[in-house]
């Protein structure tokens, strides 16, 4: 437990590191902390640009999804089931022994496996917990800052989705896909479902383990239950985050991937696949580990890019990451001027930063004080933004492989920006 205690304070100081993630990880694993392994795992993929290492973590993801199958299911035997399809065959003695009734099979059999969502995907009301209708709504209004951003979507996206009249007499259809990116913690999941609130859309989130199955033929089967879910539910948001995990290019990837995503690429635009009224966004840090093909007009044929928050929106993160904490008078547009380039990731680490410097000076002199705007400058002192080595490594595909100009707005970006870099 010491050296997952000491990976988990080295990742608070610096939770873009994804070589640290996957030795937590590997850590819980031993230890025999499958769940939280398998978190670890991906939250590190949500960080790492290193191709040998993602595929490393998304052996382990699948290594470890395996062993849960094997070591907690109370039967699996030739071939993968889902929990709806198990059936518990009554002997003479279940009445006697409620510890293998139905229902309490059933339970068990749900905590063993976690990770299989059962999606339904019939005309009826859906069953899945992917989807945010119990959540709270997010709209535009809720992010701040991002104007350009905003404009662009709305022209982009939710204009068509108001206007279906107008624009079928064009033969133009509301929906189809868009791919999200930029540096990492930048906010391209909030957008997503900021996006979806303002279609007045289903969002349905998936994550990558919402998919990925050890058993061959499995995660085939989660991908096309998910589209057949929103197609039953129309208007629908599928947000696919870190797309890169399961439309890797597949002249780097083997041959499983390639079928995987053979059937994400058919389902974005086959010869079957009606999406009209269904958004498909997929969000990535790494926009050149996408396969060429989702990136070709049909699929993600609408990339824009997520970039650092701007003054106004750091300006928001600010004062949302120190409500609630004791503070006194805080100059939030100093904060926001001196923070440029940083992700909301970094400025929240800022603030805890200050936090912990407050509580450790509370502690030595036995004095309590709020956390003043020197704090926080004193311990920007001490922090770089995190999007820096992103812009860098992006920077040499502007350069030369934008032949096809799918990182203008990039471009745009780094030139503004260039006395950073």
């Amino acid at each position: 437990m010491e050296k997952i205690n000491w990976l988990k304070d080295r990742l608070e100081q610096n939770p873009g590191d994804p070589m640290g993630w996957y030795w937590l990880g590997l850590e819980y694993a031993d230890a025999g902390h499958t769940r939280d392994a398998i978190s670890s795992l991906t939250e590190g993929l949500k960080y790492c640009e290193d191709e040998e290492l993602k595929l490393k973590i998304i052996d382990a993801v699948n290594r470890l999804t395996q062993e849960q199958l094997e070591q907690e299911s109370p039967s699996y035997d030739e071939s993968p089931r889902h929990s709806e399809d198990l059936e518990v065959e009554e002997g003479p003695d279940n009445s006697s022994d409620t510890s293998d009734s139905p229902s309490v099979v059933k339970q068990r059999i749900d905590n063993a496996a976690p990770h299989l969502q059962v999606i339904d995907g019939g005309s009826g009301a859906a069953g899945n917990n992917h989807a945010a209708d119990s959540e709270e709504t997010i709209r535009f209004d809720d992010v701040g800052g991002l104007d350009e951003l905003k404009k662009t979507i709305s022209m982009k996206i939710i204009k068509p989705f108001f206007n279906q009249g107008l624009f079928s007499k064009f033969r133009k259809k509301s929906g189809g896909g868009v791919l999200l990116y930029g540096p990492p913690g930048c906010g391209k999941t909030f957008m997503a479902r900021a996006t979806a609130g303002e279609c007045q859309a289903r969002f349905i989130n998936v994550h990558i383990t919402d998919i990925l199955d050890p058993y061959m033929g499995v995660s085939e089967q989660n991908l096309r239950r998910l589209f057949e879910t929103a197609r039953a539910h129309k208007p629908s948001v599928l947000f696919f985050d870190e797309v890169d995990a399961i439309g890797y290019n597949r002249a780097k990837s083997s041959s499983s991937v390639r079928f995987l995503i053979d059937l994400l690429l058919s389902e974005l635009e086959g010869l079957d696949s009606d999406n009209n009224q269904i958004l498909v966004i997929g969000a990535t840090n790494m926009p050149w580990d996408v396969d060429p093909a989702l990136k070709r007009p049909g699929r993600f044929d609408r990339m824009i890019f997520v970039p650092p928050p701007d003054e106004k929106a750091r300006e928001a993160i600010f004062r949302l990451k120190l409500k609630g904490r004791p503070v006194g008078d805080i100059d939030y547009k100093a904060l926001a001027s001196k923070t440029t380039l940083f992700s909301g990731a970094d400025i929240e680490n800022v603030v805890e930063r200050a936090a912990e410097n407050v509580l450790e000076e509370i502690l030595e002199t036995d004095q309590e004080r709020p956390i003043e705007t020197g704090d926080l400058l004193h311990a920007l002192q001490d922090v770089q933004p995190s999007t820096l080595e992103w812009m860098r490594t992006i920077k040499n595909y502007v350069k030369y492989a934008n032949q096809s100009g799918l990182y203008n707005d990039v471009d745009t970006f780094l030139r503004r920006h260039k006395k950073w870099l």
